[in-house]
């Protein structure tokens, strides 16, 4: 595999975006985000042609720049994308990659006090101002989105909210499950922040602002936990809650707010179990070695979309010998599979 970048059989369009929304969100991020979207081969050749969109949403600390990053022996994922197409057998689509990067390392796609009003930007903002630049389909049956880790989070959670503008997801390795994934890491979390903080997020915060990030092993970790306090359980003022205490013991006011968002749990409420079961699509998978877990989340959200009355040929569910990270071989699988129903 060549280390360089290789040419492409269709295009990718770089384009910036101006939020309103984002406008004044309470970490200072930046209003004005990059949006990339790629039209598939043949788009310039029949102006009366319309295409079904796939949005790609990225996991926690993902920005948009970050799809052209190269790993040895292997092709980024744009390029994958591409060469579903450059086949000719698999329904052409425009694919849109969506940056929803924050100072935190990531929204969620929710919005949130905490961080901002990134599901209102992607649903009210991107998708319309793509439809208004091309030669989209503008209906939900002809739209899906995908994402991995919290961008698969994301694209169950958007898919829910709001199943007036997406009919079809793809989720490899969502966050879902959050005492699988997210609770059995609170007494590592309580415990660095003892030994290096006297227990106090604010001291980790204004440390790890005023030095290069990742230079403490608990670095990343300490900031992931933060940034879904913010997304989960932020006051209306701002206030971010955390949901365990200084010995890592569950704070159960501030962890129920965790679950509300839960896809597994979301699923099982009946405006959801509605949504889910009115998907064209749905595309479920995880490695088998998930490092956190997440092949027990896919698990058990496969299990509520079928106990929600989504048909069982409208769902892909898969487990496979991998763990969390470089599956991006995986999302090809998804998209070309996606495409073909959005198709149909």
């Amino acid at each position: 595999m060549l280390p360089w970048s290789a040419d492409l059989a269709g295009r990718i369009d770089h384009h910036t975006v101006d939020s309103a929304l984002l406008r004044g969100n309470p970490l200072g991020d930046p209003a004005r985000r990059p949006l990339w979207v790629y039209v598939p081969p043949g788009y310039d050749d029949d102006p009366a042609r319309r295409y079904p969109v796939v949005y790609v949403i990225q996991g926690f600390t993902g920005h948009l720049a970050m799809w052209a990053n190269r790993t040895p022996f292997r092709q980024p994922f744009p390029e994958l994308a591409d060469a579903v197409f450059a086949r000719g057998d698999v329904p052409p689509a425009i694919v849109v990659y969506v940056d929803a990067w924050t100072s935190l390392g990531g929204s969620q796609y929710l919005d949130s006090p905490g961080t901002g009003r990134y599901h209102s930007h992607l649903c009210e903002e991107i998708v319309p101002w793509v439809d208004a630049h091309y030669r989209t389909v503008p209906e939900r049956d002809r739209r899906a989105i995908t994402g991995k880790s919290s961008g698969g989070y994301g694209a169950m959670v958007t898919s829910m909210l709001r199943p007036d503008l997406f009919g079809a997801f793809a989720t490899h390795a969502g966050d879902a499950l959050f005492e699988a994934c997210y609770q059995v890491e609170f007494p590592a979390r309580a415990r660095a922040l003892r030994d290096h903080y006297e227990g106090s997020y604010e001291a980790f915060l204004a440390d790890f602002r005023s030095r290069v990030a990742g230079t403490r092993p608990s670095d990343m970790g300490l900031i992931e936990t933060y940034a879904y306090a913010s997304a989960y359980s932020a006051d209306d003022d701002g206030t971010v809650r955390i949901p365990f205490d200084v010995n890592g013991a569950v704070r159960p006011e501030v962890w129920e707010r965790w679950l509300v968002w839960d896809p597994v749990r979301m699923a099982a409420r009946p405006a959801y179990a509605e949504a889910l079961a009115s998907m064209r699509a749905v595309w479920i998978d995880a490695g088998t070695r998930d490092e956190w877990y997440l092949d027990l989340g896919a698990t058990a959200f496969h299990e509520a979309v079928t106990a929600a009355g989504l048909p069982a040929d409208r769902v892909r569910f898969e487990l496979f010998d991998a763990g969390h990270m470089a599956i991006e071989y995986r999302y090809p699988l998804a998209l070309a599979w996606l495409c073909e129903r959005l198709a149909g």
